[in-house]
Parts: C-alpha cells; structure tokens; sequence
C-alpha cells in the first residue's frame, strides 16, 4: 500500500460513497453495500462493480476483509488517512 493507492482509491466518487456507508455502518457485506447505494445514493452499480470498487479501497488499506462462513464482513480502517496528514503537519517546538 501506497499514499499514491490511498489517492487513487479516494479520487472516485462511488469509493468515497463506499467509505460513507461503512462510516455509518462498519461490518457490511457486499449485498448491503450493493443495497444502501442504491437505496441512499440511487446508484445503480452492479455487484461485480461494487466488489472491484471495494478490492481497490482494500489493496489501499482503507477497507479490511473478514469471512464468517459464506459471508465477506467489509470494515473501514482510517489509519492510512492519519499517515497521509502526518507528512503536512508542522514540527511542534
């Protein structure tokens, strides 16, 4: 993972969506992601286009991975954004 995968994995708009939903609700499965964008959002993606949306926000570390059973849990992890903001912070003296 990269700080240039993090702006790439931020720099669309449906991943952005994607991070809002898990924001609001950690633990989805693609099934209720797939849902709650179009339900909240009327976005009409496919499946298969959610998923490959969520394997770009995961190989940027934005998104981890759990199975239970048949089932794939999608969690947000916010600490490549911490990393991102720490080469812009002044030294404190």
């Amino acid at each position: 993972m990269s700080e240039d995968d993090v702006f790439k994995a931020l720099a669309d708009p449906t991943r952005r969506r994607i991070l809002d939903e898990l924001a609001d609700r950690d633990g989805q499965t693609l099934f209720e992601i797939c849902t709650r964008l179009a339900m909240k959002h009327q976005l009409a993606s496919s499946r298969q286009a959610i998923s490959q949306h969520l394997e770009v926000l995961i190989g940027a570390g934005l998104v981890t991975g759990r199975r239970e059973g048949r089932y794939k849990f999608h969690h947000l992890d916010t600490a490549p954004l911490e990393h991102l903001t720490d080469r812009w912070k002044k030294p404190e003296t």
